[in-house]
């Protein structure tokens, strides 16, 4: 069984894994799974009033789990797959655990095809977080994973050092950037002319 069979299938299982991105690594989980969900806030420590995103392969896998408007659809389709994550209205199938009870879900499709590979062989979103424990720094090498997280996951995928840049987190619907990280100024241009 290759790597990523054996990271699907702990997804599957209710488990967690570390899955690199196009940004920093990420701990990944069943996104639908309330119980997997709360593994992963439980592993980094998270605060469980802060909401965690999910990834899926592409745009219209989105749209089984989110309700986009016209301009959230035209905002996706010019910056995902990306360093990017898209707050839309969430569908009744993503649990209150992942949103922190928040009616909107962010939105990920990692530029990265370990990534993009895993998110398909999981059939299910994935909870897309950066893989360390809350309060210290993103982990762009296997190597600086904390033990903890190492620990609370079953598969690791390592795929060398990734960039590092954060995802731009943005609201297109109020047009608000919540977290500037990659390709935010382009972002910001897109939104001031759409």
């Amino acid at each position: 069984m290759s790597e990523i069979d054996r990271a699907a299938a702990a997804i599957t299982n209710g488990d967690l894994v570390v899955y690199p991105t196009e940004t920093v690594y990420g701990l990944g989980a069943d996104a639908l799974d309330p119980e997997a969900v709360g593994r992963v806030f439980d592993a980094k420590g998270r605060d469980r009033s802060k909401p965690i995103s999910l990834a899926v392969p592409s745009v219209p896998a989105a749209f089984q789990y989110v309700r986009a408007t016209d301009r959230e659809r035209h905002f996706m389709a010019r910056f995902l797959p990306g360093p990017v994550t898209v707050l839309c209205r969430r569908r009744e199938a993503v649990p209150d655990e992942l949103t922190a009870g928040r009616d909107r879900v962010g939105v990920r499709i990692p530029d990265h095809d370990l990534a993009l590979a895993l998110c398909e062989r999981a059939d299910t979103p994935l909870t897309a977080t950066s893989a360390n424990v809350s309060g210290q720094g993103s982990v762009r090498r296997l190597d600086d994973l904390d033990p903890a997280i190492r620990e609370a996951a079953a598969v690791a995928l390592d795929d060398g050092e990734t960039p590092g840049t954060e995802s731009t987190v943005v609201d297109v619907s109020s047009a608000t950037i919540h977290r500037r990280g990659a390709m935010a100024d382009e972002i910001e241009d897109w939104l001031d002319r759409h």
